[in-house]
């Protein structure tokens, strides 16, 4: 789950991560009252779930109350990379001495916790590892372990950072590191980490990224549940309980277990076709989630045909085919089906599928023969 700035910043605010004045708003009065409130200059910043604000003009300083409302004016309901804002940061601004680059993230293949640490911040990352590679001090965290404090001073000496910004870089650096732990993030990200003209080192952004898979841990996440971008499948898709992503193909795409999900995106792509969307029903294939997985896929206008491919493990075949055949009951589908089942129990499943097989119920022995005659089939229509 990807967090908005502002999310971000109260979650750091939990763990006394020192970040400026501040309140989200989603009209124009409400983003001028908060900056009479918090007292100008401001700084008002475009809340999406994608970088590049500041040159597509999201982030704008306002020197007094009639700035304030042209910008939010102008900001509210702005596109930014296919994103449309909703809703603005009012912030006290900032006198900037300097700026920094701070993030803790995966290291998946050294099974690691990563630290990153630069006295260039406020521009991609990315372009400095490029670039200047040894201008990012980087250190490996034992999630057993964690981030000790002689490990964290000298990550702060490593990166070079100014002698007046170390002590308050120090404190930030531990108390993210707490942050990033408790909340099962996979990233979290400060760019840029400011010194101010006073001496004072601050969180000026939060870019926050969470394991969606830990939400049974912290029932307070809901909350960024429902401001994560979707679109229209998508959120009918999340309603209902799905793993779900639309894509821009013809191909309506059903499976069980992410991993066959995308094994099917993957052949259907290899067949000459191309998959309307990603959609996992997980281990359970009964009536009710396979009327919602083609109740998802029948409203996308860009389907064409749709490849249910099941494999059986602890969800045996005959299941499965009943689940399938009481689904299409339910739901009236405008396109052709192909089917491929497999695994546990796969001929009894075949059997109960054999009497409603048609030209637009089809079933067929292989994944590879079901991708071939999906795609045939959504290209004739």
């Amino acid at each position: 789950m990807d967090l908005f700035e502002y999310q971000g910043k109260q979650l750091f605010a939990r763990y006394d991560i020192p970040i400026s004045p501040g309140a989200a708003a989603y009209t124009v009065d409400e983003a001028v009252a908060a900056a009479d409130g918090i007292g100008y200059p401001v700084v008002v910043k475009a809340q999406v779930h994608v970088g590049g604000r500041g040159k597509a003009g999201g982030v704008k300083l306002a020197a007094d109350v009639t700035e304030c409302r042209t910008h939010a004016s102008n900001i509210l309901g702005m596109d930014i990379k296919g994103h449309r804002v909703g809703l603005v940061w009012i912030e006290q601004a900032s006198d900037i001495a300097r700026e920094y680059y701070a993030s803790f993230t995966l290291d998946r293949s050294a099974k690691l916790h990563l630290g990153m640490l630069s006295a260039q911040g406020g521009v991609e990352i990315e372009d400095v590892a490029t670039t200047n590679p040894d201008a990012i001090a980087r250190i490996q965290v034992d999630p057993v372990d964690g981030l000790t404090a002689t490990q964290c001073e000298e990550w702060v000496s490593a990166a070079g950072l100014d002698p007046e910004a170390r002590a308050g870089t120090l404190d930030i650096l531990q108390k993210l590191w707490r942050c990033y732990e408790a909340a099962d993030a996979d990233l979290m990200e400060i760019n840029p980490l400011i010194l101010t003209t006073d001496g004072v080192v601050r969180a000026l952004d939060a870019k926050v990224t969470l394991d969606a898979n830990s939400v049974f841990r912290h029932p307070d996440y809901e909350q960024y549940e429902e401001t994560q971008p979707r679109d229209s499948r998508e959120q009918e898709a999340f309603g209902k309980g799905l793993q779900y992503v639309g894509l821009e193909g013809s191909v309506g795409v059903i499976a069980n277990g992410a991993g066959l999900a995308m094994s099917t995106v993957d052949v259907v792509n290899e067949v000459g076709g191309k998959a309307a969307n990603f959609l996992d029903i997980g281990g359970g294939a009964n009536a009710d989630v396979m009327a919602g997985a083609l109740e998802v896929i029948n409203h996308d206008p860009d389907v064409q045909a749709i490849f249910i491919n099941i494999f059986g493990g602890i969800t045996k075949g005959e299941e499965v085919a009943n689940g399938i055949v009481q689904a299409l009951e339910r739901v009236a589908i405008d396109s052709p089906i192909v089917i491929r089942l497999d695994g546990t129990n796969a001929e009894e499943g075949r059997a109960i599928l054999q009497p409603h097989l048609s030209d637009r119920l089809r079933l067929e022995p292989t994944m590879l023969d079901a991708a071939r005659a999906v795609v045939a089939l959504a290209k004739a229509k």
